[in-house]
């Protein structure tokens, strides 16, 4: 839908407001279907996606901007390392993650969601679904991603990686390494995360330990392969698998 068909409001709106007459207590419960449906349907499409990492990152990136020819830089890479590459679908950093991938001829998945504000899935993403609610997106991410790289971006990439971190933290999954790229960008969010929030006993030395700041696409690749290797699971990279094959 576009211009004056566009809903302003969201499914994930309906969902959690309360406020107003009691009809939601008669729709809440046929809501539940819905949210059944769109679990199957990411299980069903990405049971079979194979090692995959999650790129985050901000829908406000031009295209002219350095960070989204690391975004395609990344892609790229990743899928000559042997991964697919999971975004969330939309513009700017996902976009060139997917975009990247796409033109390495590798596994370019989408996660879209339902807002009122962007357009659906981007050009290059070869295999997308479009969701209504964030928690199921959310799992799917979570479920599907052995690592996580992260593109600088706003409040949600900052939602989406803090609740990964959460997660890790408390051991609700498995361990995945999680880069930050962009040193610069990120500086002074690990400065008060060391200064204030470690200083002040709220988080662990363990806990920043999750994360590794770096410019250095080749190191962000690195990390996850030989974060996989520490799990006791393999990724054959695309030179590899060609040399099988010929």
């Amino acid at each position: 839908m576009r211009r004056a068909r566009i809903d302003r409001g969201t499914t994930d709106q309906r969902l959690l407001d309360s406020r107003g007459d009691s009809d939601w207590v008669h729709t809440d419960p046929w809501r539940v279907l819905r949210i059944q449906a769109e679990f199957v349907e990411g299980f069903g499409t990405l049971t079979e996606l194979g090692p995959a990492i999650g790129v985050f990152g901000s829908a406000r990136t031009a295209v002219d901007d350095p960070y989204y020819a690391l975004g395609e830089e990344l892609g790229r890479k990743l899928v000559q390392a042997g991964f697919a590459v999971l975004t969330g679908g939309g513009p700017g950093a996902m976009e060139a993650a997917n975009k990247g991938a796409s033109l390495a001829g590798g596994k370019s998945v989408g996660l879209g969601i339902e807002l009122p504000f962007e357009t659906g899935l981007n050009e290059w993403v070869e295999l997308g679904i479009n969701f209504r609610y964030f928690f199921a997106r959310k799992t799917m991410f979570v479920k599907y991603s052995r690592g996580f790289a992260v593109l600088p971006g706003g409040l949600g990439t900052l939602d989406e990686l803090f609740e990964a971190l959460t997660l890790v933290q408390t051991e609700k999954v498995t361990s995945f390494p999680v880069a930050l790229i962009g040193v610069d960008y990120w500086s002074g969010l690990m400065g008060w995360l060391t200064d204030t929030v470690l200083a002040d006993g709220k988080i662990s030395q363990r806990d920043l330990d999750m994360l590794t700041v770096t410019d250095d696409i080749d190191q962000v690749v690195e990390l996850m392969v030989e974060a996989q290797a520490d799990h006791g699971l393999t990724v054959v990279s695309r030179a590899e698998r060609e040399e099988s094959e010929s």
